[in-house]
């Protein structure tokens, strides 16, 4: 017959429960919030019942008090006599679990203090004994997995933040998920997305580094010529004009060795890309000639009509900088034949005047010119502004050239187009001095005096700095004019006015005495 536990066995069972717990507690410090471990040190030892009037069962080597709070360097196993009673050993605590939310906050209100948390551990750590020495490896605590949804979720928001120039904040973002266990595919967006943004910010070693890390990491990935076509803009960038050009033959490689199918189409636009840039690195090097060969290469590929549009562009401004002016002059006309509407038609028309005007070609110079101050398209065109200012370095560059050449009728006329460009006083005053320059070189005193006269007159309405030296210095031609005028005037009618003139006598021939007696004629002297 088996006979129910004592009663007094409970006390000195409740005990080494305790310290059992404390020991469990202190070994798990990981697991376990620091709240509950608090709690758990300061509460008090429970109390043990009445004792009831039956025979005591003997155990030896277990602790006698209840009450005691520290618990000895190693517990015995307690013996227990089974002829005396049939109390049994419990079995061993299973390990404690976390504690629930409303656990947490109940503590909070009990006014448990999260910063002595620290200190109650180590104190119970040390009252623990050597079992203690696991809380080391809290040291090394790993940061917690992120899911693919968070981890897609922070790539996301750094791309905006980059898209928003906060650079800081992005970067915090993505280092989040480079720093956690996220899944590879977020990992890699963020690798990129992070060199993108080092990139945009201007710090291209960073980001330069970083695509060099991303396509050693990831040799085999299918962003890998996205990567390498990044990498070779930074180094461009950089200055390394001769890296880029290498890591643009490498996008043509490996696009090459990807297999063919649902991104093909993607691959083929970088491979035709790459050859684009390199011809762009030539140019931005100063190597015109090696510009010229792969932007005319380009026209003969399957682009798209602005990138078409774009090389036919480059190679004419590559012929006009390598100094084939002739070459340059073709290539500009037939860009402007075969794409009238493209956005570098001002420019285009700019080199070409440029390029006739240093082939002495001045006539053609002119109308090109002209056509370009006058072009309607200018005013209706969304890119306005673009147009403005090639219309007035055009006109100003070759008007100028003219003028100082003494070509003064052809910088007249282009003087007399850019005026009507803008109505802005800081524009049309500057350029309506010019033209009265011309009038006073081609001595039309009429007009050049009418032009310097509204020039003043302006200055007097208008105090701004640059409409008040303009009128400062047609004043002081004005007055030159004047008095050239009348010194011209005085001239004329001193030689023109009859009291002017000097008054010439008749000559009468002298007859000269003959010292021949027979009176006859004197013969003249033979001509010298």
């Amino acid at each position: 017959m088996i006979h129910p536990p004592s009663p007094t066995f409970d006390a000195p069972a409740r005990a080494r429960r305790q310290a059992l717990s404390r020991l469990v507690l202190a070994s798990l410090l990981v697991v376990v919030p620091a709240s509950f471990m608090a709690r758990a040190a300061t509460s008090p030892a429970p109390l043990a019942p009445a004792p009831v009037a039956t025979k005591p069962v003997e155990v030896k080597g277990s602790a006698a008090k209840p009450a005691e709070t520290q618990a000895p360097a190693k517990l015995a196993e307690p013996k227990v006599d089974h002829k005396k009673s049939a109390a049994v050993i419990p079995p061993a605590l299973p390990m404690p679990k976390a504690l629930a939310p409303a656990e947490e906050v109940e503590m909070k209100e009990e006014g448990t203090d999260a910063a002595k948390a620290p200190a109650t551990l180590h104190a119970t750590a040390a009252k623990a004994g050597p079992v203690a020495a696991p809380a080391k490896a809290s040291r090394a605590v790993k940061p917690a997995a992120l899911s693919p949804k968070e981890a897609q979720g922070l790539v996301t928001l750094g791309n905006s933040l980059t898209d928003r120039g906060d650079f800081g904040a992005a970067e915090i973002a993505f280092r989040q998920i480079l720093a956690g266990n996220a899944p590879e595919e977020p990992t890699k967006s963020a690798l990129l997305g992070l060199a993108h943004m080092h990139r945009k910010q201007g710090a291209l070693t960073k980001a330069a580094a970083i695509y060099q890390r991303y396509v050693k990491d990831y040799p085999n990935d299918d962003r890998i010529p996205d990567a390498l076509l990044e990498l070779g803009r930074t180094l461009r960038d950089m200055g390394a004009p001769k890296m880029a050009i290498a890591a643009f033959y490498n996008v043509i490689n490996s696009t090459l060795k990807l297999p063919s199918g649902s991104g093909f189409d993607h691959y083929q636009l970088l491979a035709k890309t790459a050859q684009f840039e390199v011809a762009e690195t030539h140019f931005q090097a100063g190597e015109f000639a090696e510009a010229t060969k792969f932007f005319s290469r380009l026209r003969m590929l399957d682009l798209a009509p602005q990138d078409r549009a774009r090389a036919h562009f480059k190679a004419g401004y590559s012929l006009e900088l390598s100094g084939d002016l002739e070459g340059a002059v073709t290539t500009l006309r037939s860009f402007l034949e075969q794409w009238p509407e493209d956005e570098n038609v001002p420019e285009t028309r700019f080199l070409l005047a440029t390029s006739l005007r240093r082939l002495n070609r001045g006539k053609e110079a002119l109308a090109v010119t002209l056509d370009l101050l006058n072009a309607e398209h200018a005013r209706s065109s969304p890119d306005a502004k673009r147009w403005a200012y090639w219309q007035r370095k055009t006109g100003n560059q070759l008007a100028n050239d003219f003028f100082q050449s003494g070509d003064i009728g052809n910088a007249l006329a282009i003087y007399q187009s850019l005026v009507n460009l803008s109505d802005d006083p800081n524009w049309r005053m500057p350029v309506l001095y010019q033209v009265a320059l011309c009038y006073e070189r081609l001595s039309d005193h009429d007009h050049s005096i009418a032009t310097y006269r509204t020039l003043v007159e302006a200055g007097q309405k208008d105090p701004s700095p640059v409409v008040a030296d303009i009128a400062r210095m047609a004043a002081s031609r004005l007055a030159h004019v004047d008095w050239r005028d009348a010194t011209d005037r005085q001239v004329a009618e001193l030689f023109n006015s009859t009291t002017g003139q000097t008054k010439v006598m008749p000559v009468t021939p002298k007859t000269v005495p003959s010292h021949d007696d027979n009176r006859s004629a004197t013969t003249a002297p033979p001509a010298l």
